[in-house]
């Protein structure tokens, strides 16, 4: 192509921001460009080079080059490519030196510049270089939105496969297949393209991970997965969204636990099973704290929190643990909410900053209450566990349903007799009743977390207790056996109930034998 603008000619030149953003191609349809297009090498450059990653920025620039390819074969536009690509550009790093060459290419053609970055925007109309500036906008709304419903908690898209939507709420859910027909590649891919673009141009919207084979954004309430090939063995977008906001009040919490929380409780684990609504409470908590005048701060990865501006949201993604750390220990707030702890250097930081004296609220995936503290033992010495934790919330369900108090002691350890055998004990205390459930200490060089409830009916019921257990188990295989307030109680899926009704009251039987109440739960 010649370098040189024709009189009369109208030129134009898009920027990366603008062919990732699918501005050019709808200006074109709406009559607002016309004439020549002109897309700079370095550009295709940059799109073919996150492309070979993965990553939905490349994808999505190069299919609104395709798009002009057929403006063009329409006689809508005539579509060329210039410029040179030096060699030491580094697309890794996120640089000024792409922006600033397509901006003197299109000064040195006399072309006006197409843009959806509002810095560009600025640098150029600086130095007299017209501009055609668009923020570009969803006219009919996010793809994703026909998806969701009141009771939807999440949908799951994957090429060759019908979408299916999670509906109802923690702990009573089902999945619904909410089209016949089967999603393609090609429709995965139009979704995805949508959601980058309106994640890089909204406030509220966050690329937090770009990697080859994945894409994890924020947008809005929706927290979004994207994976694609050879990662995954298809096209497939998870999009989840909380169903409500609740405020800590909506929990119907008891007045001591109430009265902890406002006077005490400094080092606090929240727990769960995925999907259960650890999150949900540690929002509602963290509003909790601001609405009491406390200053709080959240790190989370990604930032799906939805929460007043008052507290700030930092990402885990954009900073490393040391720079957080630095920030939080000179800001000081009173509480940090770390969602989803999950590698050691998490625990790490939030000990740091628990010992520091700033309030932590940390999030943590378990099975049982129990679990969430074991999450440390390993990580930090023993002994420092109840400094960093004094209170643990289990939540299931959506609902609180374990309360747990952490304390330090020196005594000798249930179910041991010799005096000598004393020794620092952490008491792990179910806080409303006061009831001890569990010790854990070292014994030799291992430690061991003794179920001290379990103990109790073990010794009641001698070298029996494993026995009935396993009778239990062989009479209703899919139900849990746990112990509660010295009785057993077993835990039948509701799905399963009608199929266990008579073998249910074969449980009286081992009740009466055994001496032992025996109640029955259904989840």
């Amino acid at each position: 192509m010649s370098d040189i603008k024709l009189a009369g000619e109208k030129v134009y030149v898009p920027d990366t921001s603008a062919l990732v953003e699918g501005i050019v191609s709808k200006l074109v349809a709406e009559g607002v460009l016309e004439g020549r297009i002109v897309i700079h090498r370095i550009s295709l450059a940059e799109l073919e080079y996150h492309a070979r990653h993965d990553r939905v920025l490349g994808y999505a620039g190069l299919e609104e080059i395709r798009r002009l390819r057929e403006l063009e074969k329409s006689g809508r536009i005539k579509l060329e490519f210039g410029g040179e690509v030096p060699r030491y550009l580094d697309f890794s790093e996120n640089s000024i030196e792409s922006n600033t060459a397509i901006r003197d290419y299109a000064y040195s053609l006399g072309a006006v510049l197409v843009t959806g970055d509002r810095v560009q925007k600025i640098v150029a109309e600086s130095i007299g270089i017209p501009v055609i500036y668009i923020e570009p906008r969803s006219e009919n709304g996010l793809m994703l939105d026909k998806f969701f419903d009141e009771t939807t908690m999440s949908i799951h898209l994957k090429e060759d496969t019908t979408p299916i939507a999670k509906k109802g709420r923690p702990g009573d859910w089902i999945y619904v297949s909410v089209s016949k027909t089967p999603m393609t590649r090609r429709d995965i891919e139009i979704i995805a393209n949508q959601l980058i673009e309106e994640a890089r141009r909204r406030r509220d919207g966050f690329i937090e991970i770009d990697r080859p084979g994945s894409t994890i954004i924020q947008l809005g309430t929706y927290r979004i997965v994207i994976t694609r090939p050879p990662l995954s063995d298809g096209w497939e977008i998870t999009a989840v969204r909380p169903l409500k906001k609740l405020s800590l009040e909506d929990y119907d919490l008891p007045p001591k636990l109430i009265q902890r929380l406002n006077e005490r409780a400094e080092g606090i684990l929240i727990a769960g099973a995925p999907g259960m609504g650890k999150t949900t409470f540690a929002q509602a908590l963290a509003d909790y704290y601001m609405r009491m005048g406390k200053v709080v701060k959240t790190i989370e990865s990604p930032r799906d929190m939805n929460l007043p501006p008052n507290i700030t949201q930092y990402s885990k993604n954009y900073a490393d643990l040391g720079e957080l750390h630095d920030i939080l220990l000179l800001s000081r707030p009173d509480y940090t909410v770390f969602d989803e702890m999950r590698s050691d250097e998490d625990f790490k930081l939030y000990a740091d900053l628990r010992l520091a004296g700033i309030g932590m609220i940390g999030v943590v995936h378990a099975t049982s209450p129990i679990d969430a503290i074991q999450r440390f033992i390993g990580r930090v010495e023993l002994g420092m566990i109840p400094s960093l934790v004094d209170t643990v919330i289990f939540i299931k369900n959506g609902y609180v349903d374990k309360v747990y108090e952490v304390k330090m002691t020196v005594k000798l350890p249930t179910g041991l007799k010799e005096v000598e055998l004393s020794r620092p004990v952490i008491e792990v205390r179910d806080y409303l009743t006061g009831e001890l459930e569990y010790e854990i200490y070292t014994f030799g060089e291992q430690t061991v977390v003794i179920p001290v409830k379990k103990r109790a009916i073990a010794s009641q019921l001698g070298g029996e207790y494993e026995r009935l257990v396993k009778q239990i188990q062989r009479l209703l295989p899919e139900a849990d056996v746990i112990v509660e307030k010295n009785s057993l109680v077993v835990l039948i899926p509701r799905s399963l109930i009608k199929s266990y009704n008579k073998k249910v009251r074969r449980l009286r039987k081992l009740e009466n034998k055994y001496n032992i109440p025996i109640r029955v739960r259904i989840e």
